[in-house]
């Protein structure tokens, strides 16, 4: 992959939209993740070890490799401009190099860029952790590679429930159903 800064580097419940073999182990994708200082080591570690655990429980069968890299507003707002030519910061980007075939039951293989300051942003605003908002962006990348997609109001609420289900199956209940505090 390319140098460029803004690029990456290199308990399973039953959720009605997984795949897999019933009773089957699941594989959970192998997770890097690339953050700056300010987000703690046991962050990284804790974010780390939920998103391969979201993983196996959208794709039980799947496996794989994400990467994800936590960068600032600045870093996120070029790379949301050059890559999707939308200017203005966003909270999430996903690159699925596998191109799909994770809802096929093919492995991840997907680079997650996630920026920490909305993150912290909409934290503070729903009153939860910094990580648990970044998990919920790894989960929303996680769910593009398996199809999903947030276009319309439709396919928005529906992928939003699921972020939710697969957040409540890791222990933390919903996290974007949250409404912001007053």
């Amino acid at each position: 992959m390319a140098q460029d800064p803004a690029q990456p580097t290199a308990s399973h419940a039953a959720d009605p939209a997984a795949r897999g073999t019933p009773g089957a182990p699941a594989l959970r994708p192998a997770v890097d993740i690339i953050a700056p200082a300010a987000l703690p080591a046991a962050d990284r570690l804790w974010l780390a070890e939920r998103t391969a655990e979201a993983g196996a429980y959208l794709a039980p069968r799947s496996g794989g490799e994400v990467r994800i890299r936590i960068i600032a507003d600045a870093a996120m707002a070029e790379a949301h401009e050059r890559y999707s030519g939308v200017p203005g910061t966003t909270d999430v980007l996903t690159f699925d190099l596998a191109e799909g075939m994770a809802a096929q039951g093919e492995p991840f293989d997907v680079d997650i860029l996630l920026c920490i300051d909305e993150a912290s942003r909409q934290a503070a605003a729903r009153g939860h952790a910094v990580r648990d908002e970044l998990l919920l962006y790894a989960v929303h990348a996680l769910l593009h590679c398996l199809g999903e997609n947030d276009h319309d109001e439709h396919d928005a609420a529906r992928m939003h429930a699921r972020e939710d289900r697969t957040l409540s199956a890791l222990g933390l209940g919903p996290v974007y159903a949250r409404e912001p505090r007053a």
